[in-house]
């Protein structure tokens, strides 16, 4: 044996010594790159309805299928249909309607301000607004979000004042974060949105940790932790699931899956071969994938998630398909990375869209409605928008006092810091 093991060995070493061949990496690349023609044929879209709605209390190996899927309610017609669809009534539609229109027209408002100098950075949500309005409505009041620059929706869809959240952008005298915070990471515990992290991924242990501290102390609480595909990429995405599997707190962990980081692909994240969602049955978590485009499925999947949190069940991951019709932020240029046609090109659509299609289907709207409604949103954004700017922008108006540095840093001041204040006058 150990002569034939020895003689064996010999010819492989003889066979690559005369013949090595050298190693490579792979790279993965996006299907088309600026110049080409937008493609997304390597996308698996199944028909509306046409995936099945498991018990909230089904185990993760039981539902291996749904993190390869796509949950869709909203046919190309209009209509809802399947086992997802709810049956939301009809003012509870045209509300979610508002608040995806409201978010779209805010975003508009503060990228022109930024354009035009009144604050130094902006980032949209344009195309994922379904994601967070429809997000937010299956919550209850004391639960938590830990949300990344892109779920604005997740304020104005609770009808979070306007002019509040610009005032953060401005860094005005109204700025409840006094200049702190980069504009859009905003901090707003009454509405149950904790303060967005400009380090990627730290919200997501963080979500888990509130969530296993409301279980501890047998609250009824749930959390809610968000992330891109990108950031799937840190440690914290990864830390944040062994807990979440171990423990198994009341927390769902949403991964927008918008198909690009910056100006990175989503599979350079790991999304060539396989799904996020099924990342998380590695840790033994159910997870889904869901049209993020399509409120009516968003609301459902949402739905089942936070029942399956709240029935002490559990944590759900949850993959939102959708697509980033801007740019990363005010500070890129998308069409140095992909083809300028290709939010065009995105397969589900528009979630405004979408919507109001389903709402003229159901036979209580009209596009004369929809005019008539935006133009009503514009005129209440852009009264909002004077209104904080007469509180100040980044370079006009009152800032916010130098007397709050040493504000809200301990909740008593130690000796050092009085001493540099009374140095310094204030």
């Amino acid at each position: 044996m150990a002569r034939w093991l020895g003689i064996t060995l010999r010819r492989i070493e003889e066979r690559f010594m005369t013949d090595p061949k050298p190693l490579s990496l792979h790279v993965p690349e996006p299907p088309v790159r600026p110049g080409g023609k937008p493609d997304f044929s390597q996308m698996t879209i199944p028909q509306a309805g046409g995936v099945r709605r498991p018990p909230v209390d089904v185990a993760a190996h039981d539902i291996l299928d749904l993190a390869y899927s796509i949950i869709r309610v909203l046919d190309r017609r209009g209509q809802a249909v399947g086992p997802w669809a709810e049956g939301l009534d009809h003012d509870r539609l045209k509300g979610g309607l508002r608040a995806m229109m409201k978010t779209r027209a805010y975003d508009a408002r503060m990228t022109m301000a930024q354009r035009q100098g009144k604050t130094s950075f902006y980032m949209q949500c344009t195309g994922e607004e379904a994601i967070a309005c429809a997000f937010q409505t299956a919550l209850e009041k004391g639960d938590m979000n830990f949300p990344t620059y892109r779920q604005q929706g997740l304020l104005i869809a609770q009808g979070w004042p306007l002019v509040d959240l610009m005032c953060q952008v401005f860094s005005n005298e109204n700025d409840r974060l006094k200049g702190r915070q980069l504009p859009v990471l905003y901090s707003v515990r009454d509405a149950g949105f904790f303060s967005v992290s400009g380090n990627l991924g730290t919200q997501y242990v963080q979500a888990v940790g509130w969530a296993m501290a409301s279980a501890i102390s047998g609250d009824t609480r749930v959390a809610a932790a968000w992330i891109g595909d990108g950031s799937t990429a840190e440690s914290d995405f990864h830390a944040a699931l062994v807990f979440a599997s171990v423990y198994r707190p009341p927390v769902i962990l949403n991964v927008v899956n918008n198909q690009w980081a910056i100006s990175t692909h989503q599979a350079i994240a790991g999304g060539e071969n396989v799904t996020f969602a099924a990342r998380a049955h590695g840790y033994g978590i159910p997870s889904l994938r869901v049209d993020g485009n399509d409120y009516l499925a968003v609301h459902a999947a949402t739905a089942w998630a936070v029942e399956r949190a709240r029935s002490n069940l559990g944590p759900t991951l949850i993959e939102w398909v959708t697509y980033r019709v801007g740019g990363h932020s005010t500070s890129d240029d998308p069409s140095k990375y992909r083809p300028k046609e290709e939010s065009d090109a995105w397969p589900l659509g528009d979630p405004i869209e979408r919507l109001k299609n389903h709402l003229i289907v159901l036979g209580v709207w009209s596009e004369e409605r929809q005019a008539q409604l935006r133009a009503e949103i514009d005129e209440e954004v852009l009264a909002a928008a004077r209104e904080a700017e007469s509180h100040g922008t980044l370079h006009d108006g009152p800032k916010p006092s130098t007397a709050t540095i040493f504000e809200g840093v301990y909740k008593e001041m130690p000796r050092h810091l009085r001493e540099q204040r009374q140095e310094m006058g204030i």
